[in-house]
């Protein structure tokens, strides 16, 4: 639990390790330091469990358990825009 009682927040990068994959972790890095959201993230490299996603096209980011972006990577700013966004309705 973070200081304020909520739960940690669980991330998942989608995709086989390639430079778009790990792009997108670091990005997810640097959004959630600058905006202080307690979160771990978990890199998933599993062909059967990105596509239990539904994802075609990698990499994916996913918020606990929902998919916010598939096939491309996102700026820092819009990661922290779809972070906002997903912590106001939960």
């Amino acid at each position: 639990m973070t200081e304020e009682g909520a739960l940690m927040m669980h991330i998942k990068i989608l995709g086989p390790g390639c430079m778009n994959c790990n792009t997108l972790a670091l990005r997810t890095q640097e959004a959630i330091a600058e905006l202080g959201i307690e979160a771990t993230i978990e890199k998933v490299e599993s062909y059967q469990v990105i596509a239990s996603y539904g994802i075609l096209k990698t990499p994916g980011l996913v918020f606990e358990r929902k998919v916010m972006v598939a096939g491309s990577v996102p700026t820092v700013q819009r990661i922290k825009e779809l972070l906002l966004e997903f912590r106001s309705v939960q």
